[in-house]
This record gives C-alpha cells, structure tokens and sequence, in this order.
C-alpha cells in the first residue's frame, strides 16, 4: 500500500508540472532548530520579525499538520527562457512571470483533492514559502539535492532555480534517502561575488546583508548608505549568486505557461520605470511578485541604484 500511494504521489507531482518529487519521515528538525536559533540570536534576519515567530512550528512538523507522518517536497523549474535588455533595471528571474504564490497553491490544493479522490481521507496541508516551513532541509532529507554555499537548494541535473513547495500529510509512505553529499566542492564564487559580503562561511547568508532583503522586504523609507555603489543595478532581487553557480549550467526554460515573462519586466528602462504613475504600476505587476515591494519600494529602490 506505502509503495502504491507513494509511487500515484511522485506521478501525480509529475503530471502538475513539478520537476522532482521527494519524500521525508516527518520529524523534530533537531540541528536545523540549532542552526535557526544561532542564526535569529546573531541578528541575521534584519528587520524579518516574522522570522522569529512561530519557531516549534519550523522544526516541528506535526504542530503544522497533527499526525503527521510524511513531508513531500516539490520542485518547480521557474529558470526563464528569455533575458532582461541589458538597460533594464535587474529583476530577480523568480519575479519574469505571474506571482509563484498564486500558481503553485492552486496545484498544491489540486494535489490535496487527487490524494483525497484516489486514496481516501488525507488531512494534509500545502506551503509555499508563506508558512514557517524549513523548505530547503526537508528537499535535503528527501534526497533532491544539497544546500549550497549560497543557501540554496541545488539539484545536480539542473541547478537551483527552484520553487520549493511542501506538502505534509498524515500518510505513512515509502521514504527517499536523504541527499548526504555535497557537490559544492571548494568552489567559493558565490562568496567571492557577492557584492554585498552577505554570503559567508559554513553555509551561512546574513540576510540582513543581501540585496534581496534590502529590495524587497527592507520597509524603510531609505537604504543604508553603507550599501551605496554595491547593487549592480538590482531592482528587484538579485541573483549574482545563482548566476555564478556552475550548477546552473545545466538549468533549462521552464514550461509553465502562466511564468512567461511580463514584457515589461524584460524591457522597460530606467526612464520609463522612473515615469509609470502608480495606476500603471497596480495594473501591469497585480498578478506579480513584484507587488510584494509596493510602488514606493520600487521607486526608493530605483533612486537607490541611480544614485550609484
């Protein structure tokens, strides 16, 4: 029966347009809880309050989901087929299409209907990036990939320019191996190229020193000076380190229709960024991620890199 509703899960995965399908033993994350309170205690968080909150519910699966048995994690290729005009302010390439929030929850809930039709009563809850979930670890302990220097998940087939998505269910299923090895090697680009410093040693990113962090959850009406001359033109994310990752050599176009790049993302200058009036702004990014920085964010951030 586990092998069966196992083997529907990864099919079903496949035929939603998920990359890869792994499946963890839901359990007390004991290092990663270790990891979160060193990380949270050194301030590496900025002003991501949130981040502080809700910290059992982290590490502790079944406080999300009571009985739960299994953690399903899904990748989703977001890697683009289409780049920015060189004279565009930089968007992160998770940002080209529609908001992933809205995409992947809708098949999340279709997933959670399909287990329900096919193997019966399933109390099972889906996340994207909106809950307290350790996305990144439970794809390690599902065997999809390793965590990079870069804090990323990377996969050897195709790199890591992933949505994670996790589904955690009361289903006691067939468990992949954990992915033990770390194909990293003594590559250090990501660190060497970060322009921020955020990057450091032993896998750890000081949140509060990355790009995308000032761009896009930073609220403060200003950046701080001591980041002038070092956003490369980021407007909106940044993805030097994934770029620089010799994994993403193997990153392919992915094929979900609704991640087509907006035109506007690939094409406007800095002019006509400069010039949209914020009924512009609502009307062309409301399905996009970039409404998550608001139209005074954009602007501030656009000052921001003008300025050097």
């Amino acid at each position: 029966m586990k092998e069966q509703q196992s083997a529907f899960i990864k099919k079903t995965a496949l035929e939603l347009g998920f990359e890869y399908c792994g499946i963890a033993k839901a359990e007390f994350l004991d290092d990663d809880a270790r990891r979160l309170e060193r990380w949270l205690s050194k301030s590496m968080h900025g002003t991501m309050q949130y981040m502080e909150n809700h910290f059992e519910l982290r590490v502790n699966p079944c406080k999300l989901v009571p009985g739960a048995k299994s953690v399903i994690t899904l990748l989703m290729n977001y890697f683009p087929s289409e780049q920015q005009n060189v004279a565009a302010p930089k968007i992160s390439k998770y940002a080209f299409g529609e908001d992933y929030h809205t995409v992947i929850k809708e098949k999340l809930k279709q997933f959670l209907h399909l287990l329900k039709v096919n193997i019966g009563e399933v109390n099972g809850r889906g996340f994207i990036d909106s809950a307290p979930v350790l996305e990144r670890s439970w794809a390690q302990k599902s065997g999809l990939g390793w965590i990079g220097k870069n804090g990323n998940l990377i996969t050897k087939q195709s790199g890591s320019f992933f949505f994670i998505a996790t589904l955690i269910t009361d289903l006691e299923l067939n468990y992949d191996d954990a992915f033990v090895k770390d194909y990293c090697g003594s590559c250090t680009r990501c660190i060497d190229t970060c322009p921020t410093d955020a990057i450091l040693p032993n896998k750890v990113v000081d949140g509060s020193k990355c790009i995308s962090y000032f761009t896009i959850e930073l609220k403060d009406a200003l950046i701080p000076d001591t980041m002038k001359n070092k956003f490369e033109n980021w407007m909106f994310g940044c993805d030097i380190c994934q770029d620089v990752c010799p994994w993403n050599r193997f990153s392919t176009p992915n094929t979900e229709i609704r991640f087509t790049p907006i035109p506007e993302i690939l094409n406007l200058s800095t002019k006509e960024w400069n010039e949209m009036s914020i009924e512009s702004f609502k009307k062309i990014f409301q399905n996009s991620a970039i409404k998550r920085a608001k139209f005074e964010g954009i602007k501030r951030n656009l000052k921001f890199i003008e300025q050097g």
